[in-house]
């Protein structure tokens, strides 16, 4: 048994220690806003948050998130209130099917967090999630209009 802290709540999974984290999310602790995209941790549909960093969880195992704070889309909001990030890219009418998102969301969430104003070229830098509808304009204007927020 792997003891995982997931959206401030600790889960017990049944799972090889070699699982990577996004089966043992989507499968295990039942939270699907974790989406399968490539599984060579390069699109970043998977993305989630691991002590505040955007991490690619379908390239680490559930191992080596135990004792780690792990953070999904189904945790951001603080209960009806959406992250400035999710408002902005509700406002700025980023998604377009939706796949990529919640992973694209979390990514920008790390960057704000390290760099609270990015310029152009930092968020060319951060934000290497794949969105194949190209929603990339809408999605700088987003985070623009979140680092305002």
């Amino acid at each position: 048994m792997l003891r995982l802290s997931v959206n401030g709540a600790i889960h017990e999974i049944d799972a090889e220690p070699d699982t990577p984290l996004l089966w043992a999310l989507r499968e295990q602790v039942g939270l699907t806003g974790v989406k399968y995209g490539c599984g060579i941790a390069q699109c970043g549909a998977c993305t989630v948050l691991i002590d505040g960093a955007a991490v690619r969880a379908c390239g680490i195992t559930a191992a080596d998130a135990v004792g780690k704070q792990i953070v999904t889309i189904e945790g951001l909001a603080e209960g009806d209130r959406l992250h400035k990030v999710q408002q902005a890219w509700i406002a700025h009418d980023v998604p377009q099917c939706g796949y990529c998102q919640s992973g694209m969301i979390l990514a920008v969430v790390a960057l704000l967090k390290e760099k609270p104003v990015p310029t152009d070229a930092d968020i060319d830098a951060a934000i290497t999630n794949i969105c194949r509808c190209g929603s990339f304009r809408e999605a700088r204007a987003a985070i623009h209009a979140a680092a305002r927020a």
